[in-house]
């Protein structure tokens, strides 16, 4: 009796250390959302960019993407991300979605601006670039390549009736 008693409270520590673990790590990914204050901002097209995708001024990561619909009159995907209260980024600062390397996940790119105003929570980026698909620029290459435009033009090679000795 007394190896059943043992082996039921190490079972019952197990099981409140891996409810204890799931509940710090559920309060500890909801804490990196609620710091900050959050900007808004419109793209033509945002693949591969999702919910929980970084922010990042100069390579510094600084918020996180928050919300992503459509807009039902311009068709255009509005944004809605994160940044940390310590940066303050001026209004005519710039957002540009791109990639982690080749393969690698997409993110918001913020070029702050020079202007002495800042943007204020809740405030639209106006100045926006959305993602470039690698598919689409290979695509072009390919097809451009193809159809000749930038082979180099063939000349005719000169005859030896016309070559002087």
């Amino acid at each position: 009796m007394g190896r059943a008693r043992v082996e039921i409270a190490v079972g019952v520590l197990v099981l409140c250390g891996v409810v204890l673990a799931l509940v710090l790590a559920m309060l500890g990914s909801g804490r990196r959302t609620a710091e900050g204050y959050t900007l808004h901002a419109s793209f033509d097209h945002v693949d591969g960019l999702d919910i929980g995708s970084d922010v990042r001024v100069a390579g510094v990561t600084v918020g996180q993407v928050t919300a992503e619909h459509v807009d039902p009159h311009s068709f255009r995907a509005d944004v809605s991300f994160t940044v940390g209260d310590q940066v303050r980024l001026p209004t005519d600062s710039s957002a540009v979605i791109t990639s982690d390397g080749l393969m690698g996940g997409k993110y918001i790119a913020i070029a702050p601006g020079g202007a002495s105003e800042e943007l204020a929570p809740g405030a639209q980026v106006m100045l926006t670039q959305g993602s470039i698909s690698l598919e689409q620029l290979l695509s072009k290459f390919v097809f451009s390549v193809a159809n000749g435009k930038d082979a180099p033009k063939a000349t005719p090679a000169a005859s030896g009736k016309d070559a002087t000795p």
